[in-house]
């Protein structure tokens, strides 16, 4: 029987083996969810540049970039996202190392389909906020972190993944200056080019997209240090 729960839930498997990654899109759309699929980490790093997936299935030996190196990556830019391990190793060490790398569940290869789809929904009851909490507003910009929405005014924005995940960095540290490097390893991961034009092209989006119709400037430029998020 369908899971009521699980409507408008979207679950990105990232699996290398095509027939186990079919078994799960089919079994997943067949309890509800939305089912968004990956080859290997570096595919499922582009896909969530797209998507925002409620939770990930991710396999611990992909080609590219495996399941823990993933884990790690999405950790190290403050992705919260739920993260379920699958693996054909079950040995305390392997469940330790997979938990170390930022894993909030792991799973052994063969399962049984009854506990993979529990875990699922265990996860998704554990990452869901409270009511009327965690909205983020400054003048008439808000932002929702839990509905993934931004408004400004009573207009909503169209932002990417990325648009909205700097966004939401400048919300919660608003008035205080946030340096390039302490933005790019909070968005693209420690160890990104610095250098790279790509935060200067998502805050011309961002102020593009958040100054439309003249509203005032929110995203100010500190030269040679950074970014603030002020009204002013």
């Amino acid at each position: 029987m369908t899971d009521l729960t699980a409507s408008r839930r979207t679950v990105l498997v990232a699996e290398d083996d095509p027939g186990v990654r079919s078994t799960l899109d089919q079994l997943l759309r067949f309890e509800g969810y939305r089912v968004v699929q990956a080859a290997d980490g570096l595919q499922a790093l582009g896909l969530l540049e797209r998507e925002r997936p409620d939770l990930a299935l991710v396999d611990v030996v992909m080609p590219g970039l495996d399941g823990l190196a993933l884990c790690r990556t999405l950790r190290r830019r403050g992705d919260r996202l739920p993260v379920l391990v699958l693996t054909a190793r079950d040995q305390v060490g392997d469940r330790v190392a997979g938990l170390d790398a930022g894993a909030d569940d792991y799973l052994a290869k063969p399962f049984a389909t009854e506990e993979l789809l529990a875990r699922i929904r265990a996860l998704l009851r554990r990452t869901e906020p409270a009511e009327g909490s965690g909205v983020l507003s400054l003048g008439d910009l808000t932002l929702d972190p839990a509905a993934r929405t931004a408004h400004r005014g009573p207009h909503p924005l169209e932002l990417t993944k990325t648009e909205f995940d700097v966004l939401e960095l400048l919300l919660e540290h608003q008035g205080a200056v946030l340096t390039r490097t302490q933005i790019y390893d909070r968005i693209w991961g420690y160890g990104f080019d610095t250098t790279s034009r790509t935060l200067d092209v998502s805050i011309g989006y961002l102020r593009r997209k958040t100054e439309h119709d003249g509203a005032p400037r929110l995203i100010h430029t500190v030269r040679n240090v950074g970014y603030t998020l002020r009204t002013a």
